[in-house]
């Protein structure tokens, strides 16, 4: 695996404001903790992909996007700002210390310019168990990142049991 500045691996984790981003990081968390631990063999580096408002509104709005696209960038704003506090509870109920980066574009291409950036040694990203009719028309970022990151990536599924509750809920 890559290894960051001090010799210790980087582990770089996506997350979203989705229950299966959250499992991601949870069994990141439980499963490297070890390895984290007092100065261990590997360092978290949490990140949070943000749209831009014009991708989510479009270009070409007609009359009054302005105002669309203010409301727009303040709603990614405060689910940017939920994920990252959720990512730092998390931390501190492991007892983690890890780096948490909201960068705005696409989560494909965020979290392989991630991966270069930390050189990471390995990427964890959640399943959203899509199946291939939908994976064809949303894609998969856990595809493309593991076909695209230059770098070992897992990706953490969610057991059915739990997939279940989270997708009634």
């Amino acid at each position: 695996m890559a290894e960051g500045e001090q010799g210790k691996t980087v582990v770089v984790v996506g997350v979203d404001d989705s229950e299966h981003s959250n499992y991601a990081l949870e069994w990141t968390m439980q499963h490297l903790a070890s390895g984290m631990a007092g100065g261990g063999g590997a360092e978290l580096v949490i990140v949070h992909a943000k749209p831009s408002p014009s991708s989510v509104v479009g270009f070409g709005a007609g009359p009054g996007s302005g105002e669309v696209v203010r409301y727009v960038e303040a709603d990614l704003r405060k689910t940017a700002e939920d994920v990252v506090e959720k990512a730092r509870r998390l931390c501190i109920a492991n007892a983690m210390h890890a780096l948490i980066e909201v960068i705005e574009g696409e989560p494909r291409y965020v979290l392989c310019n991630a991966v270069e950036k930390h050189s990471a040694g390995l990427l964890v990203v959640g399943s959203h168990g899509y199946g291939a009719i939908k994976r064809a028309f949303l894609g998969s970022v856990s595809d493309y990142c593991a076909h695209h990151a230059h770098c070992s990536v897992m990706i953490v599924k969610q057991p059915k049991a739990k997939r279940s509750r989270a997708e009634t809920a």
